[in-house]
């Protein structure tokens, strides 16, 4: 009988990395997913697949090295996933070093007990359209050139050159994209998306009043994350190690997103809306696009999910949990 090939993820309990070990469960791998220990009380989003006996919860961090070089050196995955970063750019801000040592400097740590215990496995790094902030295109591809405007964007763009290096140096089999925004009922509350998709169903149930926002003019191009995680693992079946831009090549504005939510529940946004100056992030970036042109001539990449769909998810999911709440 042929083994189960083993895939370790990286941020199991996170947006990517529980969707990333659903969808390599129902292609038959053994899972196994990398949980901090201090967030051993935050499984919510893997709950359903905690039972699952091709399942495996590994205890570990990205800053701690060596549990991160005894998981990989006794598991040696075939596929391994990075979806555990510090992920929100306002916080890069607000603690710079550790930002960058988890966007950036961990990568390269990574890279290294890879390179030294399990060479064979495959690698994939995630990248974010931030290292594009200061972009003067429309849209932006794989030859946009870096303008990163934040220490989260700046430990991407670190992460980007490390897997490039280790990939032409060391022969590894590093694999990435550069992802643009994508939402999902799994959005943390910290992200615009999901704050107003959680405060209009709060509105619409008399538990809040209003909802505070910065910029709402800011043109977002946003996709969905399931969509994003499947376009992850068709990039690591390639033979050959590559990069690609991964968006869905149209831009909103946050006030778009915030009225279109407020219409599910038939309501008015305006009613509601309180604008906040302290929530402008301190650098603003230009209006990203994704062309993914050679995402769709490689692999077929397409963005199945609009924004409006998008939407109504995670408005579903809002209304469901406010009322039982």
């Amino acid at each position: 009988m042929r083994k189960k090939k083993k895939v370790l993820i990286l941020g199991v309990t996170g947006q990517d990395g529980s969707f990333m070990a659903k969808l390599m469960l129902d292609k038959n791998y053994s899972v196994f997913g990398l949980v901090r220990k201090s967030a051993t009380g935050n499984l919510h989003n893997i709950n359903e697949i905690l039972s699952n006996r091709n399942f495996n919860i590994c205890h570990g961090d990205l800053l701690d090295l060596i549990s991160i070089e005894k998981i990989i050196r006794e598991i040696k995955p075939q596929e391994i996933y990075n979806f555990a970063d510090q992920d929100h750019v306002r916080w890069s801000f607000e603690v710079p070093s550790y930002s960058f040592d988890v966007t950036g400097s961990s990568v390269v740590k990574l890279l290294e007990i890879i390179k030294n215990h399990s060479p064979k496995s495959k690698f994939f790094q995630p990248l974010s359209s931030n290292i594009f902030g200061g972009s003067k295109k429309n849209k932006q591809n794989e030859k946009e050139k870096f303008t990163p405007l934040s220490i989260y964007a700046l430990g991407k763009v670190s992460a980007f050159y490390a897997c490039e290096m280790y990939k032409k140096v060391h022969n590894l089999k590093v694999y990435s994209a550069i992802f643009y925004n994508h939402e999902s009922e799994l959005r943390p509350e910290e992200y615009v998306t999901r704050k107003i998709t959680k405060s209009v169903a709060r509105i619409f149930y008399g538990k809040q009043k209003k909802i505070h926002l910065g910029d709402i003019k800011a043109k977002i191009d946003w996709g969905y994350a399931q969509d994003y995680v499947e376009a992850a693992y068709n990039i690591m079946q390639l033979k050959k190690p590559d990069y690609f831009v991964i968006g869905s090549g149209k831009a909103y504005t946050v006030e778009y997103f915030l009225k279109k939510s407020f219409e599910y529940v038939g309501l008015n946004y305006k009613k509601y809306l309180k604008i906040n100056k302290k929530l402008i992030r301190p650098s603003k970036n230009s209006t990203l696009a994704a062309n993914t042109l050679k995402a769709q001539k490689v692999f077929k990449f397409k963005n199945k999910t609009n924004i409006n769909k998008i939407i109504a998810l995670m408005m579903e999911n809002d209304l469901k949990l406010e009322s039982n709440n």
